[in-house]
């Protein structure tokens, strides 16, 4: 097959696709980044014409106090950078140490326990927000951020340790063997041997919590629609879509959010890959 050169036909096709696929998947980005850069009444009179020049305030707009006139969203992202990160932080800690027990550890019960924890992970979050509420006001946290990401925790340790078991089962069991006959505990084991080797998969593990966590509304909405000092982003959004809000500055606000994970996505690319890949071989 590797000799089977393509004709010249099935490259111009090939390039075809690619350009519309582009273009159907980028065009409306690039469409709302240039509006957000407009001014209002610029857009309001010409929606698809070339902007007049540069124009930030509807990002300042979005991102500024309410007390400054603006809407806020700049303390909204940080609310869910903090909450987002401490998801990260402690859903891999729980899911390291679970994930290598479910993986290497040999106990009664073990294939049961994997399909219950995966299993949890099915249940719409609709059926467990109920439960998790009555919990977490029981403990006084419904109010809080603490409250928020104690239930983000709860929400993606279970997918988070499923995905990391299936990359310590990838995991080569020779050099874990090896490290044993040398003398390793088995803490020493997973610090100096496992985690170096499953690096890509942490990674890819800790981006997708990530990214759970910082594009998640319903549980947001639930525990803290009554306290917008403790708004994320994702709720600092939604008020952007009402009808009196410009939608230039609806557009800055999404993209301001947007640009986080971008950059989580771009720095971590070559972990990600080959985590996945990693993860599939499995």
């Amino acid at each position: 097959m590797s000799g089977v050169r393509p004709t010249r036909a099935a490259r111009a096709g090939r390039a075809v696709v690619v350009v519309v696929a582009l273009l159907w998947s980028l065009g409306p980005v690039a469409y709302g980044v240039v509006l957000s850069m407009r001014p209002y009444g610029e857009v309001t009179r010409d929606p698809l014409g070339l902007p007049s020049g540069l124009d930030l305030s509807a990002f300042a707009t979005a991102v500024r106090d309410e007390a400054d006139g603006g809407f806020g969203l700049g303390r909204f992202v940080l609310n869910s950078l903090g909450v987002a990160v401490g998801t990260v932080v402690l859903s891999i800690v729980v899911c390291v140490l679970g994930a290598y027990a479910a993986a290497r550890l040999r106990y009664r019960g073990r294939a049961v326990t994997n399909g219950i924890i995966l299993a949890v992970y099915l249940f719409p979050g609709i059926v467990l927000a109920v439960p998790k509420f009555v919990i977490l006001s029981r403990l006084g946290l419904t109010s809080s951020l603490v409250g928020l990401l104690v239930v983000y925790v709860a929400a993606t340790v279970p997918v988070a340790l499923y995905m990391m078991r299936n990359f310590f089962l990838a995991l080569p069991a020779s050099v874990e063997e090896a490290a044993i006959m040398d003398g390793c505990s088995l803490g020493q084991l997973l610090i100096r041997v496992v985690l170096p080797i499953a690096i890509p998969g942490v990674v890819a593990t800790a981006i997708y919590v990530f990214m759970i966590a910082w594009n998640e509304y319903f549980y947001a909405l639930l525990f803290l629609v009554q306290h917008r000092d403790l708004w994320t982003a994702p709720l600092g959004i939604a008020q952007l879509g009402d009808f009196q809000v410009p939608v230039t500055v609806l557009l800055a606000g999404s993209i301001a959010v947007t640009v986080p994970v971008v950059v989580v996505f771009f720095l971590a690319q070559r972990y990600i890959v080959s985590g996945l890949v990693q993860g599939a071989e499995r």
